[in-house]
């Protein structure tokens, strides 16, 4: 049975052209799948579909083998566990209370019980915010709102991870945890997709690449084959180049 399963999926925003013409792809097991393409190529809207938060006009969402569209709101979100890409402003609450948030999907009553205060000091050890836990949401800087809303994610302690362009707001040794954490976490049992413009460190850390190209899959597999140069450079308008150090180290650069 896999993970998940995504069968045909097309969506189109009203007055507007086709944003997802039949994406279909299927992960088995834990994994970090970067999901890359131009702005505008559907990565957002295809994670809003996998949560349930959009509902496609053709193709199936299957998690677990199930389709999506049958599961309660509740269930599917200790399935899956989404950061969107937008920071929400004036949230009144500590950073303690917002981790909390991701236990919502398990209300049991109007309190917080040991298992919801575990998950949270689970995830705020892993996201690094102990120091924070008393400090109000609005009063932190974009990069550490991110590690907030990652912990959240981490709290609703669901199997599978979305986060689109989680590291858009970090600095590069943040940015540098924030994978190291994705391969802790495939190591822990989750599927992991995540949105990110940032090829070259996905070429270094994805077990796999969706390329998105015009509301479709133009590659999909392990990061030598689908983010060849030519194939790149046709997506993103840019040339790419793989360059390998005198270690042996492989990398990506774009650019003239």
């Amino acid at each position: 049975m896999s993970l998940l399963a995504i069968d045909g999926l097309r969506f189109t925003y009203p007055g507007r052209e086709p944003v997802l013409r039949g994406v279909s792809a299927t992960v088995r097991g834990p994994a970090v799948v970067a999901i890359a393409g131009p702005n505008g190529a559907g990565k957002s809207t295809l994670l809003d579909l996998i949560t349930g938060q959009k509902r496609p006009d053709g193709g199936i969402v299957s998690l677990q083998g199930r389709n999506a569209l049958t599961m309660g709101r509740e269930e599917l979100c200790r399935m899956v566990a989404h950061v969107p890409q937008t920071i929400p402003a004036d949230v009144p609450f500590t950073v303690e209370e917002v981790v909390l948030t991701g236990r919502i999907p398990y209300g049991r009553g109007l309190y917080e019980n040991e298992a919801d205060f575990a998950a949270m000091e689970m995830a705020m050890d892993r996201a690094r915010l102990d120091a924070f836990r008393g400090r109000r949401f609005s009063t932190l800087s974009g990069g550490e709102k991110q590690r907030v809303l990652v912990a959240a994610a981490l709290c609703q302690q669901a199997p599978i991870l979305l986060l689109d362009e989680p590291s858009a707001h970090l600095d590069p040794e943040n940015e540098a945890l924030l994978w190291d954490l994705f391969a802790a976490l495939k190591n822990a049992g989750h599927l992991i997709l995540v949105v990110t413009h940032h090829l070259a460190l996905a070429a270094q850390n994805a077990d796999r690449i969706w390329l998105v190209e015009g509301g479709r899959l133009a590659a999909d597999g392990p990061p030598c084959d689908a983010m060849r140069p030519a194939d790149l450079e046709r997506v993103f308008r840019v040339p790419f180049h793989w360059h390998q150090s005198e270690e042996g180290r492989v990398f990506l650069t774009y650019g003239r």
